[in-house]
């Protein structure tokens, strides 16, 4: 694909994309990485960009792809070296916060959420962040995930009865 092609892609999509990268990986650092990944990909392949197509969810397609390729990666490192992670919940925490209580409250629950996220299957946790982070439809998540729509219907409701009974059981009051 053209550099210029690319370009046009970034401008369109680069937020998505961002996005999507950014819900995938726990820390900045590693959205940037795989956001600048998924372009330079696209920039690799030797294909003409076709209008007519959906490049957006072909976007997320390759960036799910080069996910899931570093999620076997890391599985791989990790039965070899296993690694800790820190994590700082309540890490810059803006002082003189009007209400600072509510705001240590819903920066916690935040946490608790994205604790959860986090720890759901990859085969819930990506279409969940496509479908409520990136408002990507059920038929493109399909396309993407490469599987049918019945099975991302049924993976989104799974994951959501995870989320809702690890909420409950942290003692947050489900609300999705």
């Amino acid at each position: 694909m053209l550099a210029d092609q690319v370009e046009v892609l970034i401008e369109q999509y680069g937020t998505d994309i961002y996005r999507f990268c950014s819900r995938l990986c726990t820390n900045r650092s590693d959205a940037e990485d795989l956001y600048q990944k998924t372009f330079l990909k696209v920039l690799e392949l030797s294909m003409e960009l076709n209008r007519d197509g959906n490049p957006k969810a072909f976007l997320f397609s390759v960036t799910n792809g080069l996910w899931m390729n570093e999620v076997r990666k890391m599985a791989r490192h990790s039965r070899i070296a296993p690694s800790v992670s820190l994590d700082d919940d309540n890490e810059n925490l803006a002082a003189g916060q009007v209400d600072l209580e509510s705001e240590v409250l819903a920066r916690i629950r935040d946490g608790v959420l994205r604790r959860i996220m986090e720890e759901l299957p990859e085969k819930f946790r990506i279409p969940v962040i496509l479908y409520y982070t990136c408002d990507v439809s059920l038929e493109e998540i399909s396309k993407i995930m490469k599987k049918p729509v019945g099975t991302i219907k049924s993976r989104l409701h799974k994951a959501r009865s995870i989320i809702k009974k690890r909420l409950e059981e942290q003692g947050y009051e489900y609300e999705g």
